[in-house]
């Protein structure tokens, strides 16, 4: 039995002064049978585009940026922290999704937190 139904998430989206924000959002899960003799388990789908990218980096402290590319951010390892334009600062850790949307205007910074190394999956998407 799946007992969570959703997968929800954290966006970092574009304002239209030109800065960013966050704001929730959630995948719905499907029970689902992936392989036979596997339990089902809860499946959500998530838009995505070629070139997963593994970044593992010592620190990882930004000046203000844009995401390069609407992408997901699934953390793997460490503690990162986002500060967005309106101020507000969120810490994500491993097993945190975040769909990294503000790719115009000042963007958001990131500073790592705590014990090295921060690791995360880089998930471009489409839409």
């Amino acid at each position: 039995m799946i007992e969570r139904k959703n997968l929800r998430y954290t966006v970092i989206a574009s304002t239209p002064d030109g800065g960013s924000t966050f704001t929730e959002a959630e995948i719905g899960l499907a029970e689902r049978t992936l392989a036979v003799g596997v339990p089902a388990m809860g499946v959500g789908d998530m838009s995505s585009t070629a070139g997963v990218s593994y970044l593992r980096s010592e620190g990882f402290d930004s000046e203000p940026h844009p995401a390069p590319a609407r992408q997901w951010v699934v953390m793997l390892r460490g503690t990162i922290e986002v500060t967005t334009t309106d101020g507000e600062c969120r810490r994500f850790t491993p097993g945190d999704v975040v769909l990294a949307a503000d790719t115009e205007g000042r963007g958001h910074t990131t500073v790592a937190v705590g014990e090295p190394p921060f690791e995360a999956l880089f998930i471009p998407t489409a839409s």
